[in-house]
């Protein structure tokens, strides 16, 4: 129902957009807040939840505690990405107080969060993913980078192991690269996945619950064109610079498609999320399509992918936004 009675009057539903949070991708989530807000179906009554960056919560500018925030609105949309928003924190919250969400539960959202724990969970699925390995400060000494540059498949790409977006991700060619990546990941985060760079043409796939008659629905895979001043889809790339083309649908052939689009949908379904997700590819010509990561709550701004794809589907952003809160309150 897109309605309730309060009082003996019907009224909308309040959808609470949360968005910020104290989170490396804090301004790329009031982007993604602003775009929701705007594009909110009449038949909802929009709330503005601004959390800020010492997760504070606001509602029109006004400090709340999270239990009267929560108490004010019908279902959450989650706008937030990254450290908090996206990591299971946020749903632990919810969960605590009763109140329904978009977007995965608190378990899954951790384990996808974790590029760790996400090829590990995959892997169990024969899911493709390049070979990684991970690294903890507390393990990081003086011998690391030339045993790793020794032992590990170079060149390599060199990840925070927790965070989204590409932030603090660096690829690696020599020894001393390695070592200035190492150093950038780590001052992210205290763990670090280094992972094969494997050369080939980027990917992404959103998947959505219960759409076009399917319980996991692939959309069109888009194949991502980064400017050629960057080496691959950093975070500049993605926010800053226009120059970055998006080709819907990509051009791989059925073969590739059929393949991003199946793997999509298995990762989905295998690590239990849920309402929608994204998940980014390599495609190399002679070695296929390989997984690296699953964004539970990607992006909706002007620059953002699943926006996008949905278009190619036909189908608006507010319908979108709409399925999406359907969903969630029907959870």
């Amino acid at each position: 129902m897109r309605y309730i009675f309060y009082n003996g009057a019907m009224r909308k539903k309040r959808v609470g957009v949360l968005r910020g949070g104290p989170s490396s991708e804090y301004e790329v989530s009031l982007d993604t807040g602003d775009a929701v807000l705007k594009n909110m179906p009449d038949h909802y009554e929009p709330v503005d939840v601004f959390i800020d960056k010492k997760a504070v919560w606001h509602i029109h500018g006004i400090r709340h505690d999270v239990k009267d925030v929560l108490k004010k609105i019908d279902v959450a949309f989650n706008a937030m990405h990254g450290e908090y928003g996206e990591d299971g924190q946020v749903q632990e919250l919810m969960d605590r107080f009763g109140v329904k969400y978009t977007g995965s539960k608190a378990f899954p959202s951790r384990v996808a969060m974790n590029k760790g724990m996400t090829k590990e969970f995959l892997i169990k699925e024969c899911i493709k993913t390049p070979l990684y390995k991970i690294i903890k400060r507390k393990e990081f000494g003086p011998n690391t980078v030339s045993s790793l540059y020794q032992t590990f498949p170079q060149p390599s790409v060199v990840k925070p192991l927790a965070l989204g977006s590409s932030v603090g991700v660096s690829i690696a060619g020599n020894a001393a690269e390695l070592a200035e990546a190492l150093d950038k990941a780590f001052s992210h985060s205290d763990a670090v996945l280094i992972e094969e760079f494997i050369k080939g043409r980027e990917a992404t796939c959103g998947v959505i619950d219960n759409f076009a008659g399917e319980e996991f629905h692939a959309l069109a895979p888009i194949e991502i064109v980064p400017p050629t001043s960057t080496d691959f889809y950093d975070y500049d790339a993605k926010y800053v610079n226009n120059e970055t083309k998006y080709i819907i649908p990509g051009n791989f052939s059925e073969l590739e498609k059929k393949q991003i689009q199946t793997t999509s949908a298995l990762v989905h379904k295998a690590l239990g999320l849920r309402h929608y997700s994204r998940s980014d590819f390599i495609v190399n010509p002679r070695r296929g399509v390989y997984f690296l990561e699953v964004n539970t709550l990607p992006g909706m701004t002007s620059h953002s992918l699943i926006p996008k794809a949905v278009a190619h589907a036909g189908q608006s952003f507010t319908d979108f936004l709409d399925h999406v809160i359907t969903l969630a309150l029907k959870d």
